[in-house]
């Protein structure tokens, strides 16, 4: 039960993790436990590494889910290591999206007071008085938040309630074994052999032996995993009969006394010595990854690198145990180390849409380390690879965010945040580092920004700031983007300051493309102070401009969004409309979604000026989907009070009182003051009052009240499923013609076969034609022909956009 991974999802990384192996019973404590969970609102499951806590949690919370009408939440801490980073940790697992400048905690307490959920707070032990802070603050904050911890200690506060989580009970050997699969440890152990010895079952003849294993065993999960693939190459009673000797060993003879740490340790070393030289040095390096990895990462950072020092000596291998840095690893030796260390129950493989990723459990993790530490330097030259490739892969992810890979992008980046955050803190904590660590935090403004994370991306870039003050371009460049981090939501003076010491600084080092960055933040500043003439004539400059050489794209069309948005509000809506269809143009062109979800939401702006309302909804609705695509919350905040506006004008004024309530529970995650801009605020406060008085007080009660009870994927799904369509021009392409209207037939399910829906499905996870066939045992020209039907019934022209619907529909 303890060693196996649930597969995780990078989407769904904070819902409950998915089981892919079966769970040995654990009714006694499945009851206990929610028996405690109905009385008091913090439970802590204790017992040592291995014992089966994560796993546990995960079960106990699946089955209570129901009684938590806002959910339930899995905050995975063991990647963690600074307390900082944990209420930040928690917030991202439910949701949250914080801009404003409250201490973390009490902005994460102010956004759930008045939510039924429970958080699962996972791997605690190394971050005690952080998670104890949070629980208290929970606890004493809310009414109807209840939390769920798993530690190897308690935390210590007087409400807690602890349910010890033992070992698997184990039979005495010599006792009637009869019904032997009727004990957990047994029952675990026959399942895992099974998988590595097809057929293997308990039988009269080897209930003894493997009742005494797991018993020499101590009946721990992760001991009895680790022995059972074994099974591959000895019998039960040889497994029995090696596992004696290295208790003796470690026991000076009598193996009854052996504490059960050291039964853990032991199986654990066992493990370690029947891995080849190269798969040991794969496990010690890989334990530097503080999440999940894939394969490339694995080999940029298991493989050995030419500024780590090593040489190309015989290392001493595994005689005294060390893991040397001198036995040489290349990149081609990494895949069947990799694929050794699965097979060992070493590293979990976890599927899912996209490349396989691998995670060592946290045991195993730390065992790792421990051997890598026992090489001088050996640790900081892995710590310093796994920095290097994450920040080749921000870089890469930047290079092509203008572009058609966005979902994929943040996709890849939301699975490896915690590499992120590892890569940062070495290049924070260790001298020499810094500036690496400050130009990781720069390059990652899009995520940070475009995607759901400012309030993290604050703590980095001003993190890296103090670090580093040297006058660098990596420091023009973060001072802009904390601006923009720390700008946009209501610190307008914090964020032109930013942006004015970024445009000084680059001017003085001859960086014109980052002047353009602080350029683009100063007049986007003008326009939320509401100062919107002035923002014209900012942006009408920075448009007549020729993009320079370094220019990132994205802010390039970006003034001519904030130019477009300044002629809407000063009512030139035609001209307006004119620089969108450029912009969309640019964007079209590359495939592009973030940006474009701009464009059409100031197109749609530009005909609500107009009152051409019409025309308006379906830009502002195809602007919400594509926002969601890429996580876009504060896109999302500000389109949703869009809709509200034309919604409203248009006489569904029920469905415009669910939309506030939906819009607003969207920026209590992120700044109930919506900026604190009349300029964005006022025609929706209009168009409330409005509302309230055609519907009354009781019916926009009840309608805001269902808005506010739906999540962020729900209203988006709620705004979509507007009945009228009407057919109304688009943006014009380079050809002169109309893209095809993205915007038609979202979420009507009916339209679609059953056949069609599960490919939908498979396009979404970014299954190519052909896969769709192989996953479906289906022809390729009827997945093709099922794809062509799907998008003819939803109006659509690419995969991306049924990518996007389906995303809604969830």
């Amino acid at each position: 039960m303890g060693g196996s991974a649930p597969r995780r999802d990078p989407r769904r990384d904070h819902q409950l993790p998915v089981e892919t192996t079966s769970f040995v019973d654990r009714r006694d404590e499945l009851v206990e436990s929610r028996r405690l969970l109905a009385t008091a609102r913090l439970v802590t499951l204790t017992g040592p590494g291995g014992v089966g806590k994560t796993r546990l949690a995960g079960r106990i919370a699946a089955r209570v889910a129901r009684a938590f009408p806002d959910g339930v939440r899995f905050v995975h801490l063991a990647g963690l290591h600074d307390p900082a980073l944990v209420p930040l940790a928690a917030a991202d697992a439910l949701g949250l999206y914080d801009h404003s400048e409250q201490p973390p905690l009490d902005a994460l307490v102010e956004q759930v007071r008045d939510r039924r959920l429970l958080l699962v707070v996972d791997n605690c032990e190394h971050l005690l008085s952080a998670c104890a802070e949070l629980a208290s603050a929970l606890l004493h904050g809310t009414a109807g938040v209840r939390v769920l911890a798993t530690s190897r200690h308690r935390l210590g506060l007087t409400e807690e309630h602890l349910l010890d989580v033992r070992p698997l009970p184990v039979p005495d050997p010599d006792s009637d074994l009869s019904a032997a699969a009727g004990y957990p440890a047994l029952a675990l152990f026959a399942d895992r052999a099974a998988a590595v010895v097809p057929g293997f079952e308990l039988t009269p003849d080897n209930r003894a032996g493997v009742a005494r294993l797991c018993r020499r065993l101590d009946g721990l999960p992760l001991a009895i995993e680790l022995a059972a693939v074994r099974m591959r190459v000895l019998g039960v009673d040889q497994l029995v009969a090696r596992l004696d000797d290295r208790y003796r060993l470690l026991t000076t003879g009598s193996p009854a006394v052996l504490p059960r740490h050291q039964t853990l340790r032991a199986a654990v070393d066992w493990s370690h010595e029947l891995c080849t030289e190269t798969e040991q040095l794969v496990w010690a390096r890989a334990s530097v990854f503080a999440g999940g990895f894939d394969l490339e990462a694995a080999e940029a950072v298991c493989a050995d690198g030419g500024a780590d020092g090593v040489g190309e000596g015989e290392g001493a291998g595994a005689e005294d145990g060390r893991v040397g840095v001198g036995e040489g690893v290349h990149p081609q030796d990494v895949l069947e180390a990799v694929a050794g260390l699965v097979d060992k129950s070493v590293l979990c493989r976890e599927g899912g849409a996209g490349a396989v990723r691998y995670r060592l459990l946290d045991t195993l993790r730390h065992y790792g380390l421990e051997k890598l530490r026992q090489e001088p330097g050996a640790e900081a030259a892995a710590r310093r690879r796994q920095r290097d490739w994450f920040q080749e892969v921000a870089a890469e992810s930047e290079r092509a965010w203008f572009g058609p890979g966005q979902r994929e992008i943040v996709a890849r980046l939301r699975a490896d945040q915690d590499n992120l955050r590892a890569a940062l803190e070495f290049s924070l904590t260790v001298p020499g580092e810094a500036r690496a660590g400050l130009r990781l935090a720069g390059t990652l403004w899009f995520y940070w920004h475009a995607c759901g994370a400012p309030r993290e991306g604050r703590y980095w870039v001003d993190r890296a700031l103090d670090a580093y003050p040297e006058p660098t371009r990596e420091r023009a460049r973060a001072l802009w983007v904390a601006g923009l981090l720390a700008g946009c939501p209501e610190d307008l003076t914090r964020g032109r300051h930013r942006a004015e010491d970024a445009r000084a600084l680059a001017r003085r080092l001859g960086e014109p493309a980052e002047v353009a960055h602080a350029e683009y933040l100063l007049g986007l500043m003008v326009l939320f102070g509401d100062d919107v003439p002035g923002a014209l004539e900012h942006f009408e400059a920075a448009v007549a401009r020729e993009p320079v050489q370094g220019q990132l794209p994205s802010l390039t069309v970006l003034d001519q969004v904030e130019l477009a948005a300044s002629l809407a509000f000063l009512g030139h809506t035609d001209r307006a409309v004119r620089v969108c269809e450029d912009a969309y143009r640019v964007c079209e062109a590359h495939g592009e979604e973030w940006v474009r979800s701009y464009v059409l939401r100031v197109l749609a702006l530009a005909y609500a000026e107009k009152k051409e309302w019409h025309r308006a909804e379906p830009h502002a609705r195809e602007a919400l989907s594509r926002k969601l695509a890429v996580h876009d919350v504060i896109g999302i905040g500000l389109t949703l009070d869009l809709l509200v506006v034309i919604t409203a004008a248009r006489g569904a004024h029920e469905r415009a009182a669910v939309l506030l309530g939906g819009s607003d529970r969207v920026w209590d995650g992120i700044d109930s003051n919506r900026f604190g801009s009349t300029t964005y605020n006022s025609a929706r406060r209009d168009s409330e009052r409005r509302v309230r008085e055609a519907v009354g007080p009781g019916d926009f009660e009840r309608a805001y009240r269902r808005g506010g009870g739906l999540g962020l994927t729900e209203i988006v799904s709620y705004a979509l499923q507007e009945s009228e369509r009407p057919a109304v021009p688009r943006p014009r392409r380079a050809d002169g013609n109309p893209p095809p209207d993205s915007g038609r037939g979202d979420l009507q399910l009916a339209s679609l076969t059953r056949r069609e829906s599960e490919v939908a499905e498979l396009v979404a996870e970014g299954l190519a034609n052909q896969q769709i066939a192989d996953r479906l045992v289906i022809a390729r020209r009827t997945a093709e022909g099922h794809v062509e039907r799907i998008l003819g019934k939803l109006g659509f022209s690419n995969r991306s956009q049924i990518a996007a619907w389906v995303s809604a529909r969830r």
